[in-house]
Protein backbone atom coordinates (compact mmCIF):
# COMPACT_ATOMS: atom_id res chain seq x y z
CA UNK A 1 0.00 0.00 0.00
CA UNK A 2 1.48 3.62 -0.73
CA UNK A 3 1.42 6.20 1.93
CA UNK A 4 -1.40 8.10 -0.20
CA UNK A 5 -3.72 5.33 -0.57
CA UNK A 6 -6.69 5.78 1.21
CA UNK A 7 -8.37 3.00 3.66
CA UNK A 8 -11.93 2.34 4.42
CA UNK A 9 -12.70 2.95 8.24
CA UNK A 10 -14.81 -0.49 7.57
CA UNK A 11 -12.39 -2.09 5.79
CA UNK A 12 -9.80 -0.65 9.10
CA UNK A 13 -12.27 -1.80 11.58
CA UNK A 14 -12.30 -5.34 10.46
CA UNK A 15 -8.82 -5.15 10.39
CA UNK A 16 -7.75 -4.08 13.60
CA UNK A 17 -10.62 -6.52 15.13
CA UNK A 18 -9.28 -9.41 13.57
CA UNK A 19 -5.48 -8.55 14.82
CA UNK A 20 -7.21 -8.38 18.57
CA UNK A 21 -9.05 -11.45 18.11
CA UNK A 22 -5.45 -13.23 16.93
CA UNK A 23 -4.49 -12.49 20.41
CA UNK A 24 -7.22 -13.96 22.12
CA UNK A 25 -9.86 -11.05 22.46
CA UNK A 26 -13.29 -12.03 22.66
CA UNK A 27 -14.94 -11.06 19.39
CA UNK A 28 -17.06 -8.42 20.67
CA UNK A 29 -14.47 -6.89 22.91
CA UNK A 30 -12.36 -6.83 20.31
CA UNK A 31 -14.73 -4.58 17.77
CA UNK A 32 -15.68 -2.46 20.57
CA UNK A 33 -11.58 -1.76 21.10
CA UNK A 34 -11.20 -1.70 17.55
CA UNK A 35 -13.66 0.81 16.64
CA UNK A 36 -12.27 3.17 19.58
CA UNK A 37 -9.14 3.22 17.68
CA UNK A 38 -10.67 3.92 13.84
CA UNK A 39 -12.85 5.92 15.46
CA UNK A 40 -10.11 8.29 16.88
CA UNK A 41 -8.40 8.13 13.20
CA UNK A 42 -11.97 9.56 11.65
CA UNK A 43 -12.36 12.25 14.31
CA UNK A 44 -8.78 13.39 13.15
CA UNK A 45 -6.51 12.57 16.29
CA UNK A 46 -4.28 9.90 14.71
CA UNK A 47 -2.34 10.16 17.83
CA UNK A 48 -4.90 7.93 19.41
CA UNK A 49 -5.80 6.16 16.51
CA UNK A 50 -4.46 2.62 15.20
CA UNK A 51 -0.72 3.87 15.37
CA UNK A 52 -1.69 3.13 18.95
CA UNK A 53 -2.13 -0.91 18.37
CA UNK A 54 1.41 -2.40 18.36
CA UNK A 55 1.12 -1.03 21.52
CA UNK A 56 -1.87 -2.97 22.75
CA UNK A 57 -1.19 -6.29 21.25
CA UNK A 58 2.68 -6.00 22.66
CA UNK A 59 0.82 -5.79 25.93
CA UNK A 60 -1.86 -8.17 25.61
CA UNK A 61 1.59 -10.81 24.47
CA UNK A 62 3.39 -9.91 27.41
CA UNK A 63 0.31 -10.38 30.04
CA UNK A 64 0.23 -7.41 31.24
CA UNK A 65 -3.30 -6.55 29.68
CA UNK A 66 -5.71 -9.68 30.03
CA UNK A 67 -7.29 -10.64 26.99
CA UNK A 68 -10.92 -10.87 27.93
CA UNK A 69 -12.29 -8.49 30.26
CA UNK A 70 -12.64 -9.89 34.08
CA UNK A 71 -13.91 -6.94 35.87
CA UNK A 72 -15.15 -7.39 39.43
CA UNK A 73 -17.95 -5.38 41.05
CA UNK A 74 -16.37 -3.99 44.62
CA UNK A 75 -19.36 -1.83 45.78
CA UNK A 76 -22.87 -1.53 45.06
CA UNK A 77 -24.57 1.60 46.46
CA UNK A 78 -27.29 2.74 44.20
CA UNK A 79 -26.33 5.36 42.21
CA UNK A 80 -22.63 4.54 42.55
CA UNK A 81 -20.14 1.60 41.90
CA UNK A 82 -16.50 0.66 42.17
CA UNK A 83 -15.30 -1.75 39.85
CA UNK A 84 -12.02 -3.59 40.11
CA UNK A 85 -11.18 -3.91 36.67
CA UNK A 86 -8.42 -6.93 36.72
CA UNK A 87 -5.98 -5.33 34.51
CA UNK A 88 -8.53 -5.91 31.96
CA UNK A 89 -8.49 -3.81 28.32
CA UNK A 90 -9.64 -0.14 29.68
CA UNK A 91 -11.18 0.41 26.33
CA UNK A 92 -13.89 -2.57 27.65
CA UNK A 93 -13.85 -1.29 31.14
CA UNK A 94 -14.59 2.53 30.23
CA UNK A 95 -17.50 1.50 27.97
CA UNK A 96 -18.77 -0.88 30.13
CA UNK A 97 -18.75 1.78 32.68
CA UNK A 98 -20.12 4.70 30.81
CA UNK A 99 -22.98 2.25 29.89
CA UNK A 100 -23.68 1.67 33.90
CA UNK A 101 -23.01 5.01 34.88
CA UNK A 102 -25.93 6.08 32.08
CA UNK A 103 -28.29 3.07 34.16
CA UNK A 104 -27.67 4.50 37.31
CA UNK A 105 -28.63 7.95 36.13
CA UNK A 106 -31.32 6.80 34.56
CA UNK A 107 -32.87 5.49 38.40
CA UNK A 108 -31.28 8.09 40.32
CA UNK A 109 -30.28 11.55 38.35
CA UNK A 110 -27.04 10.56 38.96
CA UNK A 111 -24.55 7.01 37.88
CA UNK A 112 -21.10 7.34 39.14
CA UNK A 113 -18.51 4.57 38.20
CA UNK A 114 -14.87 4.30 39.58
CA UNK A 115 -12.94 1.65 37.79
CA UNK A 116 -9.68 0.48 39.64
CA UNK A 117 -6.39 -1.79 38.00
CA UNK A 118 -7.86 -0.77 34.06
CA UNK A 119 -5.28 0.14 31.33
CA UNK A 120 -5.23 3.32 28.98
CA UNK A 121 -8.80 3.38 26.97
CA UNK A 122 -7.60 5.35 24.04
CA UNK A 123 -9.44 8.69 23.35
CA UNK A 124 -11.84 9.69 26.41
CA UNK A 125 -14.26 11.36 24.05
CA UNK A 126 -15.63 7.52 22.70
CA UNK A 127 -16.76 6.94 25.91
CA UNK A 128 -18.44 10.39 27.28
CA UNK A 129 -20.06 10.36 23.96
CA UNK A 130 -22.25 7.21 24.74
CA UNK A 131 -23.04 8.65 27.29
CA UNK A 132 -24.65 11.93 25.77
CA UNK A 133 -26.05 9.39 22.99
CA UNK A 134 -28.26 8.25 26.08
CA UNK A 135 -29.76 11.59 27.41
CA UNK A 136 -26.97 12.52 29.52
CA UNK A 137 -24.23 15.26 30.27
CA UNK A 138 -21.43 12.89 30.73
CA UNK A 139 -17.57 13.34 32.67
CA UNK A 140 -15.05 10.58 32.23
CA UNK A 141 -11.48 10.88 33.99
CA UNK A 142 -8.13 9.04 34.06
CA UNK A 143 -4.99 9.52 35.29
CA UNK A 144 -1.86 8.00 32.98
CA UNK A 145 1.77 7.34 33.50
CA UNK A 146 4.04 10.40 34.58
CA UNK A 147 4.74 13.02 31.48
CA UNK A 148 5.30 16.42 33.08
CA UNK A 149 6.88 17.58 36.47
CA UNK A 150 4.78 19.48 39.28
CA UNK A 151 5.05 23.11 38.21
CA UNK A 152 8.58 24.61 39.78
CA UNK A 153 10.35 20.99 39.19
CA UNK A 154 12.05 19.35 36.60
CA UNK A 155 11.47 15.48 37.38
CA UNK A 156 8.41 13.18 35.60
CA UNK A 157 5.84 12.94 38.66
CA UNK A 158 2.56 13.85 36.94
CA UNK A 159 0.70 11.80 33.96
CA UNK A 160 -1.17 14.09 31.89
CA UNK A 161 -4.32 12.52 33.20
CA UNK A 162 -7.27 13.60 30.62
CA UNK A 163 -10.58 14.04 30.71
CA UNK A 164 -13.85 14.78 29.09
CA UNK A 165 -17.40 15.90 28.93
CA UNK A 166 -20.12 15.50 26.78
CA UNK A 167 -23.55 16.55 26.27
CA UNK A 168 -25.97 16.04 23.49
CA UNK A 169 -26.98 19.27 21.13
CA UNK A 170 -30.45 18.21 19.67
CA UNK A 171 -29.68 18.61 15.59
CA UNK A 172 -26.03 19.64 16.28
CA UNK A 173 -23.40 17.08 16.66
CA UNK A 174 -22.80 16.50 20.45
CA UNK A 175 -20.62 19.31 22.00
CA UNK A 176 -17.80 17.47 23.75
CA UNK A 177 -14.28 18.20 25.31
CA UNK A 178 -11.92 15.57 25.30
CA UNK A 179 -8.48 17.56 26.32
CA UNK A 180 -5.19 16.51 28.43
CA UNK A 181 -3.85 18.41 31.14
CA UNK A 182 -0.08 18.96 28.80
CA UNK A 183 0.43 21.55 26.29
CA UNK A 184 -0.22 18.44 23.96
CA UNK A 185 -0.86 14.80 23.98
CA UNK A 186 2.44 12.74 24.33
CA UNK A 187 0.85 10.71 21.38
CA UNK A 188 0.85 13.75 19.34
CA UNK A 189 4.69 13.50 20.20
CA UNK A 190 5.05 9.90 19.41
CA UNK A 191 3.25 10.68 16.06
CA UNK A 192 5.58 13.73 15.24
CA UNK A 193 8.77 11.00 15.40
CA UNK A 194 6.48 8.75 13.37
CA UNK A 195 6.45 10.83 10.67
CA UNK A 196 9.98 12.65 10.98
CA UNK A 197 8.78 15.85 12.01
CA UNK A 198 9.78 18.27 14.60
CA UNK A 199 7.56 19.79 17.25
CA UNK A 200 6.39 23.15 17.74
CA UNK A 201 8.68 25.15 20.39
CA UNK A 202 6.67 24.99 23.78
CA UNK A 203 5.16 21.48 23.90
CA UNK A 204 8.33 20.14 25.77
CA UNK A 205 11.68 20.53 27.66
CA UNK A 206 14.71 17.85 27.22
CA UNK A 207 16.28 16.04 29.75
CA UNK A 208 18.40 19.04 30.90
CA UNK A 209 15.53 21.44 30.91
CA UNK A 210 15.88 22.72 27.30
CA UNK A 211 13.11 24.06 25.43
CA UNK A 212 13.57 21.11 22.17
CA UNK A 213 11.67 20.68 18.48
CA UNK A 214 13.16 17.23 18.83
CA UNK A 215 10.17 14.63 19.49
CA UNK A 216 12.76 12.24 20.33
CA UNK A 217 14.18 14.69 22.99
CA UNK A 218 10.63 15.32 23.85
CA UNK A 219 9.60 11.79 24.85
CA UNK A 220 13.15 11.34 27.18
CA UNK A 221 12.19 15.11 28.32
CA UNK A 222 9.41 16.33 29.82
CA UNK A 223 6.11 17.71 28.62
CA UNK A 224 4.76 20.97 29.45
CA UNK A 225 1.52 21.44 31.35
CA UNK A 226 -1.30 23.97 29.25
CA UNK A 227 -1.63 27.05 30.96
CA UNK A 228 1.53 26.58 33.64
CA UNK A 229 0.40 26.13 37.44
CA UNK A 230 -3.08 25.53 35.86
CA UNK A 231 -2.56 22.26 33.98
CA UNK A 232 -0.37 21.11 36.51
CA UNK A 233 -3.22 21.80 39.37
CA UNK A 234 -5.86 19.90 36.99
CA UNK A 235 -3.87 17.20 36.36
CA UNK A 236 -3.20 16.62 40.06
CA UNK A 237 -6.53 16.98 40.72
CA UNK A 238 -7.76 14.39 37.78
CA UNK A 239 -5.36 11.78 39.16
CA UNK A 240 -7.20 12.36 42.86
CA UNK A 241 -10.32 11.68 41.05
CA UNK A 242 -9.13 8.50 39.20
CA UNK A 243 -6.64 7.34 41.28
CA UNK A 244 -6.61 7.95 44.69
CA UNK A 245 -10.58 8.07 45.08
CA UNK A 246 -11.21 5.19 43.10
CA UNK A 247 -8.63 2.77 45.34
CA UNK A 248 -6.18 2.49 41.85
CA UNK A 249 -3.02 3.18 41.60
CA UNK A 250 -1.49 6.94 41.27
CA UNK A 251 1.12 9.07 40.20
CA UNK A 252 4.42 7.85 39.59
CA UNK A 253 3.17 4.12 40.00
CA UNK A 254 0.93 4.29 36.98
CA UNK A 255 2.49 2.59 33.74
CA UNK A 256 1.61 3.91 29.97
CA UNK A 257 0.69 1.33 27.31
CA UNK A 258 3.93 1.90 25.37
CA UNK A 259 5.29 -0.02 28.55
CA UNK A 260 4.74 -3.53 27.52
CA UNK A 261 6.05 -5.42 30.26
CA UNK A 262 4.25 -3.91 33.24
CA UNK A 263 0.54 -3.48 34.91
CA UNK A 264 -0.51 -0.61 33.87
CA UNK A 265 -3.06 0.43 37.53
CA UNK A 266 -4.98 3.04 35.69
CA UNK A 267 -8.05 4.46 37.40
CA UNK A 268 -11.00 5.87 35.82
CA UNK A 269 -14.07 8.21 36.97
CA UNK A 270 -17.05 7.87 34.94
CA UNK A 271 -20.09 10.08 35.64
CA UNK A 272 -23.36 10.80 34.17
CA UNK A 273 -26.08 13.16 34.90
CA UNK A 274 -29.43 12.58 33.15
CA UNK A 275 -31.00 15.54 31.94
CA UNK A 276 -34.20 14.28 32.12
CA UNK A 277 -34.06 14.57 35.98
CA UNK A 278 -32.87 18.39 35.56
CA UNK A 279 -35.71 19.52 32.81
CA UNK A 280 -37.00 17.98 29.81
CA UNK A 281 -34.27 16.46 27.58
CA UNK A 282 -35.74 18.18 24.39
CA UNK A 283 -35.96 21.68 26.21
CA UNK A 284 -32.48 20.91 26.98
CA UNK A 285 -31.06 20.25 23.60
CA UNK A 286 -33.17 23.64 22.18
CA UNK A 287 -30.75 25.59 25.00
CA UNK A 288 -27.76 23.67 23.74
CA UNK A 289 -29.02 25.20 20.41
CA UNK A 290 -29.08 28.61 21.58
CA UNK A 291 -26.04 28.29 22.94
CA UNK A 292 -24.57 26.95 19.83
CA UNK A 293 -26.24 29.92 17.78
CA UNK A 294 -24.67 32.29 20.25
CA UNK A 295 -21.24 31.13 20.01
CA UNK A 296 -20.71 31.16 17.06
CA UNK A 297 -22.36 34.38 15.56
CA UNK A 298 -20.07 36.31 17.09
CA UNK A 299 -17.07 38.51 15.20
CA UNK A 300 -14.46 36.71 14.01
CA UNK A 301 -10.66 37.52 14.89
CA UNK A 302 -8.36 38.82 12.02
CA UNK A 303 -7.33 35.91 10.02
CA UNK A 304 -10.18 33.24 11.55
CA UNK A 305 -13.06 31.90 8.95
CA UNK A 306 -15.34 30.81 11.52
CA UNK A 307 -16.65 30.13 14.69
CA UNK A 308 -16.43 26.07 16.11
CA UNK A 309 -17.95 25.10 19.39
CA UNK A 310 -16.56 21.57 21.00
CA UNK A 311 -16.36 18.78 19.26
CA UNK A 312 -17.71 20.33 16.07
CA UNK A 313 -14.52 19.88 14.14
CA UNK A 314 -13.83 16.09 14.97
CA UNK A 315 -18.10 15.72 13.55
CA UNK A 316 -16.93 17.21 10.32
CA UNK A 317 -13.84 15.08 9.89
CA UNK A 318 -15.49 12.20 10.84
CA UNK A 319 -18.07 12.41 7.87
CA UNK A 320 -15.70 13.64 5.39
CA UNK A 321 -12.90 10.63 6.64
CA UNK A 322 -15.60 8.18 6.21
CA UNK A 323 -16.73 9.49 2.79
CA UNK A 324 -13.33 9.69 1.43
CA UNK A 325 -11.34 7.22 3.47
CA UNK A 326 -8.45 7.74 6.11
CA UNK A 327 -5.19 8.53 5.05
CA UNK A 328 -2.42 6.96 7.50
CA UNK A 329 1.18 7.70 8.05
CA UNK A 330 3.61 5.73 6.20
CA UNK A 331 5.19 4.07 9.91
CA UNK A 332 1.59 2.99 11.24
CA UNK A 333 0.89 1.06 7.47
CA UNK A 334 4.15 -0.51 8.72
CA UNK A 335 3.33 -1.31 11.78
CA UNK A 336 0.04 -2.80 10.77
CA UNK A 337 1.68 -4.75 7.70
CA UNK A 338 3.61 -6.48 10.39
CA UNK A 339 0.55 -7.01 12.71
CA UNK A 340 -1.14 -8.58 9.89
CA UNK A 341 1.69 -11.03 9.74
CA UNK A 342 2.49 -10.79 6.10
CA UNK A 343 5.80 -11.59 6.53
CA UNK A 344 4.50 -14.82 8.30
CA UNK A 345 1.41 -15.13 6.04
CA UNK A 346 -0.84 -14.81 7.86
CA UNK A 347 -4.97 -15.22 6.76
CA UNK A 348 -5.48 -11.85 6.94
CA UNK A 349 -3.69 -8.30 5.30
CA UNK A 350 -3.80 -5.18 4.93
CA UNK A 351 -4.70 -3.97 1.14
Amino acid sequence: MHSDSRIQAEKLLDFVAAVYVTHGVPEDEARLAADTLVQADLWGHQSHGVMRLAWYVARLRSGAMRAAADPHLVIDAGALAVVDGRDSMGQVLAARAADEAVRRAKAHGIGVVAVRNSNHFGTAMYFTRRAAREGCVAFLSTNASPAMAPWGGREKRVGNNPWSIAAPAGEHAPMVLDIANTVVARGKVYLARQKGQKIPLGWAIDHEGEPTTDPLAALSGIILPMGEHKGYGIAVMMDVLSGVLTGSNFGTSVRGPYQSEHKSGAGHLMIALDIAAFQPLAEFEVRMGKLIAELKSGRLANGATEILYPGELEARNDVENRAKGLVLPPDTLSALRELAGVRANCRFELK
